[in-house]
């Protein structure tokens, strides 16, 4: 595991109490094959959100755009 693995792990871990470290990996790894797309999402929601949309609403339509991306990167079983 590289040390940004290992940060990203710990952040999503102390943002997401309740999740599994099976499924913090699996995260990481699905954000690992396309981390410019996830990049870009993160952009597409904040820009959203700046401009006054809520951050539930910004998230789902960003996603809805890539949701055809987004099912490529499934994680490995």
């Amino acid at each position: 595991m590289s040390m940004k693995d290992f940060f990203l792990k710990k952040m999503i871990k102390s943002q997401a109490k309740d999740v599994s470290d099976e499924d913090v990996d699996k995260m990481l790894e699905v954000f690992n094959k396309n981390p410019e797309l996830f990049k870009k999402i993160a952009e597409e929601i904040k820009m959203k959100t700046d401009s006054g949309k809520d951050q539930m609403s910004a998230t789902f339509e960003v996603m809805k755009k890539y949701e055809e991306e987004l099912k490529t990167l499934k994680p490995n079983k």
